[in-house]
């Protein structure tokens, strides 16, 4: 069992009441130990996430026009513009039925999306700032909100299907998507890990029996770049040197990815059982604690809207993300 790996078991420290981070309880509850959404358990700690903690702070700073920090596309300033916090929600857990989560959708898809059909940097919405790391997070998101069917998700969703794998009518940019398999001009121009990680986590949220074969391509594509290095090296193309950020435990995750998120990814389209990936199990399970806990090693403190928890902590949100992927890959 997965368990047997831990030096403790955290379970009960996850799934404690904490009005700080109400959702650890949600999601140990449904993804660790299984209850299903009809479970008292699980409907009770979902209601509690939206009544304290972070997702409350995050929707009492949205404007009543939908957005945050500045009208626009929402990616500037970082952390607090209107992009940044349908991500953080999504990852929270807040509730896709509340219709301030809703007005901040509706936003992001009314005001960020380019020519190209895709999510854009710039406030300009020039399809040149359309990239992996952006729209991969964006889509991931707007799928857990509820907002997979829509039809401006979707065009997205084609938009980065096709630029990963050069098909259909898709235009690159050196200084953007500069070509297929993750290249990305802010890497200068090399395929991007951080970008791949991603897309393909978009695509992930994307149910497996409504995956086209051309998501199918795109995913074996990212499977295929993922594991041309050994996750827990991490060593893909970079501008400069190996981001440290790969393997420094965070949460919430920005545009940067890690080893974690990573393994998860990779497990949920289908590779948990994947050798190549033990290295990556060995890595997370060396830097559990006694008690089996996780540190919070990189942090957003003081660029969010909330503080979520203090670096150097041990962590509630870094430990369940542990568990998650030591729960869904099948590494001796």
């Amino acid at each position: 069992m997965w368990m047997d790996r831990l030096q403790a078991d955290p379970l009960p420290w996850l799934l404690e009441p904490d009005p700080a981070n109400p959702g650890v309880r949600y999601f140990a509850l449904r993804d660790l130990l299984d209850r299903p959404a009809d479970d008292p358990a699980v409907t009770a700690a979902q209601e509690a996430i939206m009544a304290s903690g972070p997702v409350p702070a995050i929707l009492d700073a949205q404007t009543p026009e939908g957005y945050w920090a500045k009208p626009g596309t929402g990616y500037s300033p970082k952390y607090r513009a209107t992009s940044w916090q349908i991500l953080f929600l999504a990852e929270l857990g807040a509730d896709p039925a509340d219709a301030r989560v809703r007005r901040g959708c509706e936003y992001v898809l009314t005001h960020s999306v380019a020519a190209n059909e895709a999510f854009s940097v710039y406030q300009s919405l020039r399809p040149s700032g359309a990239l992996h790391c952006l729209n991969g997070n964006l889509l991931y998101a707007l799928a857990k909100l509820g907002y997979a069917g829509d039809e401006r998700v979707q065009a997205a969703l084609a938009w980065q299907v096709n630029a990963i794998t050069g098909e259909g009518d898709v235009r690159f940019y050196e200084t953007g998507t500069s070509g297929p398999g993750f290249a990305c001009g802010v890497n200068l121009g090399q395929p991007c890990g951080w970008g791949a990680v991603k897309a393909v986590k978009a695509l992930a949220a994307v149910p497996a029996t409504q995956r086209t074969p051309a998501m199918q391509r795109a995913i074996a594509a990212g499977v295929e770049f993922l594991f041309s290095r050994d996750p827990a090296v991490a060593d893909y193309p970079y501008t400069e040197r190996v981001s440290p950020h790969w393997v420094k435990f965070g949460f919430p995750l920005s545009y940067w990815s890690d080893v974690l998120e990573t393994a998860a990814v990779l497990a949920e389209v289908g590779s948990g059982g994947d050798s190549r990936l033990a290295p990556a199990i060995a890595l997370i399970l060396s830097k559990q604690d006694a008690h089996g806990r996780w540190k919070l090693e990189n942090a957003l403190n003081r660029k969010m809207w909330i503080d979520i928890e203090p670096r150097g902590k041990p962590s509630k949100w870094v430990t369940l993300r542990a568990l998650r992927v030591l729960k869904r890959c099948a590494i001796p």
